[in-house]
């Protein structure tokens, strides 16, 4: 079944059209991405690996997706970490940190959310999507910057650090 996705300006806006995923997007135009952290109260964040049959596989990333059409940030936050992991996140722990034009090699297109929830999680109880994922753990911000300089961990072009990503948080 084919997936749409609303159509954005470079503000973020709706322009009232919508774009079916896997087809090209056209000049000045752009979708909703989100990309979601979830810090526990030990300062660790919980990363997720890539399954082995997605692109970039098995590398390590925080949980995202695109929103579909009709989708918010916050809905598509809620929704993706629940569909990859099983985790239900509570909506007032999270809080948007970034909204940002994302350039990567992946999509020129994208206009992603970056969420951040402080919410501990029982890592015994998360249920993997095989599709999705194959594996997740804690790591605090050394251990992720280290995998990012190992190349072991995608952060999609969007920062090179976790410093930089939560600069001003």
């Amino acid at each position: 079944m084919a997936e749409f996705w609303d159509i954005l300006d470079e503000n973020g806006s709706a322009t009232g059209r919508l774009h079916e995923r896997g087809k090209p997007m056209g000049k000045d135009e752009y979708h909703l991405t989100v990309q979601v952290w979830i810090e526990n109260d030990k300062g660790e964040y919980l990363i997720s690996q890539r399954s082995p049959n997605k692109p970039f596989p098995n590398l390590w990333e925080c949980t995202g997706g695109n929103a579909v059409t009709g989708d918010d940030s916050l809905t598509t936050a809620l929704k993706e970490v629940k569909e990859e992991l099983g985790i239900i996140l509570e909506p007032q722990n999270g809080r948007m940190i970034k909204h940002r034009l994302r350039r990567c090699n992946a999509c020129n297109h994208c206009l992603a959310d970056v969420w951040l929830f402080r919410q501990n999680v029982d890592i015994s109880t998360v249920t993997l999507a095989p599709d999705e994922t194959s594996g997740v753990m804690w790591a605090n911000r050394d251990e992720i910057n280290r995998m990012i300089d190992e190349g072991t961990f995608t952060t999609w072009g969007s920062f090179a650090h976790m410093d930089e990503l939560f600069e001003g948080v």
